[in-house]
């Protein structure tokens, strides 16, 4: 997986493809023109690159061992708007259509030159724009429930088992929000800059640091011997409890 430097209006563009010469070229092409990339070559490193950031748009190879691009295009339509568009070798119209019709937002065939793919991604980022935004917004209230605390996402409330509540800024909130979203997982600190973008945190890694410092305060029993967001040298941080959603 690969990152450029954080910006928060950068997008992120995730390549699915299982030649990894295809995916350094794309990957190159991609940051030279400013964008950010993660890559995969199958559904199940898809799966956990999509679980723990914030894709902008998905560049979906049509053949790939395992699970095919037709079949993973129509997973991620079940759930997520996110753009997608289909790479593929092959031309015939028939190959477009079916992709199209499982939800791909457009089709380009291998191969393909970089200015193309680039006009094709922006194109794509701005006719999503307000899909993505719908797609991103809240399903509902909801209320996670761990270690001795209850985070009521209504009234972004925090209690604790002795009915006290502590207040969070916005920035402490969604940070512990995407935390407790995703349990047990080593988050680096890129990640949770996607995960909280265009929020509350800063474009640094710094802020991440001295946001969890303050949940820490807030937390931890012993904000000096942190048993719930535990730091993982090399990797950034890890949310330990175990999560009941109410």
């Amino acid at each position: 997986m690969t990152y450029l430097p954080i910006m928060n209006a950068t997008p992120h563009i995730l390549i699915v493809d299982d030649h990894r010469e295809i995916r350094e070229l794309v990957g190159r092409v991609l940051s030279q023109e400013g964008f950010r990339f993660s890559a995969a070559a199958d559904g199940k490193t898809m799966r956990r690159i999509l679980a723990d950031n914030r894709i902008d748009l998905i560049l979906l190879d049509l053949m790939l061992p395992g699970e095919d691009g037709l079949s993973l295009c129509r997973a991620i339509r079940a759930d997520s708007n996110t753009p997608i568009i289909m790479l593929t070798a092959k031309g015939e119209e028939v190959d477009r259509v079916i992709g199209l019709e499982m939800g791909a937002d457009d089709y380009l065939p291998k191969p393909f030159g970089s200015r193309e793919l680039i006009a094709r991604i922006r194109a794509v980022l701005r006719r999503g724009r307000m899909d993505t935004l719908r797609a991103e917004a809240p399903s509902g209230p909801k209320q996670y429930q761990f270690d001795r605390w209850l985070l009521n996402t209504e009234s972004r409330d925090l209690v604790g088992d002795d009915g006290v509540m502590v207040p969070l800024s916005t920035g402490e909130y969604e940070l512990l929000l995407a935390m407790i979203e995703r349990p047990q997982r080593v988050l680096s600190r890129d990640q949770l800059l996607d995960l909280t973008r265009g929020r509350a945190v800063a474009a640094f890694d710094r802020s991440i640091d001295t946001q969890v410092s303050r949940l820490r305060k807030k937390l931890e029993r012993d904000p000096a011997d942190p048993r719930l967001i535990k730091t993982i040298w090399g990797g950034g941080y890890m949310f330990t409890p175990t999560v009941i959603q109410r």
